[in-house]
């Protein structure tokens, strides 16, 4: 299992400082031997994400880094020229030595297509085909009139990751040989408002993995927030701060903070605490890649910094992870 550091780079901050102090959080990440670095795609609204354009960020970060892969998680496809999106992860997998992973998705927030002249509507139908575009430049086939992707990037046609929600999205990603991103958390059917996320995502890794071809190695990324303190109290009293407020499919009284924290999959705590509850996630036993976020607590940068040196050091080898420099000597 590879481990992940994501974020949404929501530190309450001005633009330029969330960027700064974001890049410090991966920069210490890969200090203490994360695997991935992941960074979330939002337009307009700064308190949904910080970070209209991902693949600017991550070619800054590939200049402080030299180990840890980096990874859009998600582009929003259906928002963007698919040749220019081409031309731009060719020239970063070239800059940051090859470390570039290449999450994807169709979007989750209809108000965002309207002022790229986009209908949310068919937002399937562009994903689809803006990711066949993707694919056709990186494998090097004619664009039209003799033209090919320049710098050529056959290696990222291997280095796709599709998030979704349901099943036919697990099995189309299954069916090209991609790798399939699961998320955080995710909404609830209108017949099944609590429901665990669990019972949503096993279907999808069930379809992902029985439509995947024989030839082709599982990829499956579960991204989970876990916010880890030196004391449960320290923990708890972020966990309740951050999470007030919050939208759920059912009512909930922000006064009731354990079951908010079960109602948006937060994992926090104590090392040992988020560690029983990452291992009672049946999920996390068939994935090949966990990415660890803060979202939605949102502590302030001192304590994210903590948090990923605990991820690392104590809750991570738990759960089975080994760094690579110490896979490497295995």
């Amino acid at each position: 299992m590879r481990l992940g550091f994501f974020t949404r780079i929501l530190d309450e901050a001005p633009p330029g400082e969330r960027y700064r102090l974001a890049a410090e959080q991966i920069r210490h990440a890969e200090a203490l031997g994360f695997d991935t670095a992941w960074v979330a795609q939002h337009h307009f609204d700064a308190a949904e994400g910080g970070l209209p354009s991902p693949l600017v960020f991550l070619a800054h970060v590939a200049a402080e880094t030299g180990r840890i892969r980096l990874g859009t998680g998600i582009i929003t496809l259906p928002l963007e020229d698919p040749l220019r999106t081409a031309e731009d992860t060719a020239v970063l997998d070239l800059l940051s030595d090859g470390r570039l992973e290449v999450g994807v998705g169709s979007g989750g927030t209809p108000a965002s297509f309207a002022p790229f002249g986009r209908d949310s509507a068919g937002r399937a139908a562009l994903y689809a085909e803006h990711l066949a575009v993707l694919v056709r430049a990186w494998s090097g086939e004619d664009l039209g009139g003799g033209n090919r992707l320049h710098p050529p990037a056959p290696r990222l046609t291997g280095a796709v990751w599709e998030a979704t929600f349901s099943a036919a999205g697990g099995a189309r990603a299954g069916r090209a040989g991609n790798g399939l991103m699961l998320s955080r958390t995710q909404p609830r059917p209108a017949d099944r408002p609590q429901a665990t996320l669990a019972e949503l995502q096993r279907p999808i890794v069930d379809a992902y993995l029985e439509n995947l071809p024989p030839d082709a190695t599982p990829r499956i990324m579960a991204s989970r927030t876990a916010f880890v303190a030196d004391s449960r109290t320290e923990a708890l009293r972020h966990a309740e701060r951050g999470l007030s407020g919050g939208r759920l499919p059912f009512e909930l009284p922000d006064s009731d903070l354990d079951r908010r924290i079960t109602a948006f999959d937060v994992h926090v705590g104590t090392p040992r605490d988020v560690i029983e509850t990452l291992q009672a996630d049946p999920v996390l036993d068939r994935v090949t890649d966990l990415a660890l976020q803060v979202h939605s607590v949102d502590p302030p940068h001192p304590l994210i910094l903590r948090s990923i040196e605990l991820l690392a050091t104590e809750v991570a080898p738990a759960l089975g992870w080994v760094p690579s420099a110490e896979r490497s000597l295995a």
